[in-house]
């Protein structure tokens, strides 16, 4: 039975909008629709985006209502090979010279005052850092929201910049998805064939095209998205990091905020908001979501987050577009600490945080159901190890199949975490709240059989009910033992009284993460990865332990279980 592809094509351009062919310097035109043009100059709000600039699922036909009912131009435009634009569809490339071309047109029309700023999500957050490598005097502010200066996905996971990471098998998917030509095409991939490129080579035999960022991935070849500085070494302008707790671009997102933020010259412009949410907009106290609070589906739950959505950017740009208010009039930092709401610093992580860690210990338990092995507040004096399998043919499951949208069902997982080939260490309950405010990373001594391993690290909040939820999570590969440190994530999350921190450790992840061979095999083209056993060491001389960033009087005891 031939595999079923849906072709996703344009929408109508609504009556609102007037589109524009715009032309850049190579001559290719590129769709782009203007919303609130009127006879008096105003500045612009400028978004680019490769997932139709019409579509509900980018909702700025709702955006620009918001944008232009406060005094701003909106322009929308269709990247370059995507949809109603020209050129060659290939992601992460030339959106440098386009992002400065489209800026220039925009400040010649009569609707301009000549201040442009740039907004939105994800790709559309990418293509805002490439405007600000392209350093257009124009370009006065900025408000990419859960994204990142880093590639593509699948070419570099979600911690590029961090080491060696476990190719992210979701980001490859989107590339062949997504860049093939100017429409997407929506399919499901049998990802049980072996090898399992034979999946995708099935749908794009049906589709009669190939994705050559796919190709890309697959040969290990990076996109070179910076034709000249890096966003880091461009003329700095204001920015407002709109960061999602869940987001699984979260980790490589604070990394350009800490980084610029140490910076001189970026320092004083940076601006940080920090929501309990994932990729796609959902809120941690709406999850699991009802579809009542589905803004996928519900009208109402939409308009609701479009609020949120909007009014950081909105306040924003009247700063730094409109100069309606000094730039002091901002919250240098403006972070909801989970389960209980919104709080101010004037930097992140707050200066009242402190570090803490706890160590793994009791390894010889973790391999059994929950609660495993102990998280406590010193690491044993004698040595101690573990051992834990990967099985290639039975791999440990992702927790979501789409982790751009980890809150739309807010999975439980303790039936992964009680798993015997996934290693669990659980701290004690306490009577106090513990409230994580920073940066947490896992600190792992680790070695393997296999030449090369991939080792993958959850926090979760375990419940009195027993129910496991995630906090943060990160993973890294290697191929040599020894010590490995292994970036979590940031995060803003109580830890309610009688609830309890688990940490697990596994070697896969799937279908989120491309199983490892195994081997020296390239892992999309071995037709029998091998199975490896992983040893974690422990205690003093091997002090594997999970590292926290902690509010005062924040409860991190190792009391009894």
């Amino acid at each position: 039975m031939s595999l079923a592809v849906e072709r996703v094509t344009a929408q109508p351009v609504p009556p609102h909008a007037q589109q524009h062919m715009v032309r850049m310097r190579d001559g290719v035109l590129l769709a782009t629709d203007v919303y609130g043009a009127g006879p008096e100059p105003a500045p612009t709000v400028l978004v680019r985006v490769p997932y139709d600039k019409n579509s509900r699922y980018v909702f700025f036909e709702k955006v620009a209502q918001r944008f232009t009912a406060h005094g701003y131009v909106m322009v929308v435009q269709d990247v370059r090979g995507k949809f109603r634009s020209q050129g060659e569809t290939l992601g992460w490339t030339g959106e440098v010279d386009d992002g400065y071309d489209t800026i220039e047109w925009l400040t010649h029309q009569p609707w301009s005052n000549g201040l442009v700023g740039m907004f939105g999500d994800s790709y559309y957050g990418f293509t805002q850092w490439s405007a600000v490598a392209g350093q257009h005097p124009a370009l006065r502010a900025i408000v990419p929201r859960v994204t990142s200066t880093n590639n593509g996905p699948g070419v570099a996971s979600y911690d590029a910049g961090s080491g060696r990471q476990p190719l992210w098998l979701e980001g490859a998917d989107y590339q062949a998805h997504v860049w093939i030509d100017n429409d997407s095409y929506e399919f499901e991939a049998d990802l049980t064939k072996r090898p399992l490129i034979t999946a995708y080579e099935e749908a794009f035999a049906v589709i009669g095209k190939r994705s050559a960022g796919f190709d890309l991935v697959v040969g290990g070849i990076p996109l070179r998205p910076y034709n000249g500085p890096h966003p880091y070494d461009a003329r700095p302008v204001p920015v407002l990091h709109c960061v999602g707790w869940f987001d699984n671009l979260g980790i490589a997102h604070m990394r350009d905020y800490t980084e610029l933020a140490r910076r001189p010259g970026w320092a004083a412009v940076q601006y940080l908001i920090a929501d309990t949410t994932d990729h796609e907009n959902y809120f941690l106290e709406n999850a699991p979501v009802s579809p009542e609070t589905d803004h996928l589906v519900s009208e109402a739950a939409l308009d609701g987050m479009l609020d949120a959505y909007t009014g950081p950017a909105l306040e924003f740009f009247d700063v730094f577009l409109k100069g309606e208010a000094r730039p002091e009039s901002l919250p240098r930092v403006r972070w909801k600490l989970g389960h209980v709401g919104w709080r101010t610093s004037t930097a992140w992580p707050p200066p009242q945080a402190n570090g803490t860690d706890l160590y793994l210990g009791e390894p010889r338990a973790a391999t059994g159901p929950v609660p495993g092995g102990r998280l406590a507040a010193a690491p044993a004096p004698d040595a101690e190890s573990v051992e834990w399998r990967y099985d290639p043919d039975d791999l440990v499951p992702s927790a979501t199949a789409d982790t751009f949208m980890v809150l739309r069902d807010h999975p439980d997982e303790r039936r992964t975490a009680d798993r015997d080939d996934v290693l669990v260490f659980t701290g004690p309950a306490s009577d106090a709240p513990l409230d994580l405010a920073g940066p947490v990373h896992a600190v792992l001594h680790v070695e393997s059989t296999a030449p090369t391993f991939d080792v993958f690290v959850r926090l979760l909040d375990l419940a009195p009910d027993g129910t496991a939820r995630l906090i943060v999570r990160g993973c890294a590969q290697a191929d040599t033992p020894g010590e490995m440190e292994i970036a979590l994530g940031h995060t803003g999350y109580r830890v309610r009284p009688g609830h309890r921190l688990a940490l697990t450790v596994a070697s896969s992840d799937f279908p989120n993460h491309l199983p490892n061979s195994g081997s020296d095999e390239n892992p999309w083209l071995t037709t029998a990865p091998k199975a490896s056993v992983q040893k974690l060491r422990t205690g003093s001389a091997h002090p594997s332990r999970l590292r926290l960033t902690v509010l005062p009087d924040s409860g991190t005891g190792s009391g009894p279980r």
